[in-house]
C-alpha cells in the first residue's frame, strides 16, 4: 500500500510540500472531500533523454493539423481530464492546482484543432523537476501530441526529472520505466536545486 496519509482537506500548500517531499494527491470522486495521499514504492519517470517518439506520432506531429500552446488554458485541461471516468481529479483539487498554476507552479500544453481544445496535459513544476499529473484528448493521439510537445519543451529548458507516478502500458511505449523509491528521491533532491523556468 502507498498510501501515507488520509486528510480531510487540502490546499495548494500542502500540494506542494507534498511534491517536495515525493507524495501526491488523490481524492475519491465518491468522497470529493477525503484526499489520499501517496509515496510508491517504485516511481514512474521518464528519461527525458529517452522518450519514444514512434513513427507514427512522429508523422502526425510533422502533418501539423493542431497548434500547440502553454499555460492558456490550465483550468480546461484540468476539467476535460476530470470528466473521464472514474477519474480523481475533484473540485477541491481543480481549485488546489488552478492556485498553483496562478503561481507559477502547475502549467499545462494544449492542443487545438479548429479551434477546439483537443488534447492536453497538465502537472507541477518545482525547479528542475515536472510532474506530470493526467493528460487528456478528444480527438485521436492529442494526447500524445500534448505528451510529446511536454517533453520537448523540459528538454529545452533543462529540466532533469519527469515523473508521471504509476506505470501503465500506455506510458510505458513512450519510455517510462520504474525506479526504487530511494532512487527517486535522491533524483527528486537533485532537480530541486535547479532553476529551470517552464514559460
Amino acid at each position: 500500500m502507498d498510501i501515507i496519509r488520509v486528510t480531510d482537506y487540502l490546499n495548494p500548500a500542502m500540494l506542494e510540500d507534498a511534491y517536495r517531499d515525493a507524495a501526491f494527491p488523490m481524492a475519491d470522486p465518491d468522497e470529493p472531500g477525503i484526499f489520499t495521499w501517496h509515496r510508491p514504492r517504485r516511481r514512474a519517470v521518464l528519461p527525458l533523454h529517452a522518450f519514444h517518439l514512434s513513427h507514427s506520432l512522429a508523422r502526425t506531429i510533422r502533418q501539423g493539423r493542431f497548434t500547440v500552446t502553454y499555460n492558456q488554458h490550465f483550468q480546461g485541461v484540468m476539467r476535460a481530464c476530470a470528466a473521464r471516468p472514474d477519474v480523481w481529479i475533484t473540485e477541491p483539487l481543480i481549485e488546489a492546482y488552478t492556485t498553483l498554476h496562478r503561481a507559477g507552479k502547475a502549467h499545462s500544453v494544449e492542443v487545438w484543432i479548429d479551434g477546439q481544445l483537443a488534447g492536453g496535459v497538465y502537472g507541477v513544476h518545482l525547479g528542475g523537476a515536472f510532474f506530470a499529473e493526467s493528460k487528456f484528448h478528444a480527438v485521436r493521439d492529442m494526447s500524445k501530441v500534448a505528451l510529446a510537445h511536454l517533453i520537448f519543451r523540459l528538454r529545452e529548458r533543462g529540466f532533469a526529472l519527469l515523473e508521471v507516478q504509476y506505470l501503465t502500458a500506455h506510458l510505458a511505449q513512450f519510455g517510462v520505466t520504474l525506479i526504487p523509491g530511494n532512487d527517486y528521491r535522491d533524483r527528486l533532491a537533485k532537480a530541486l536545486k535547479l532553476h529551470c523556468r517552464f514559460d
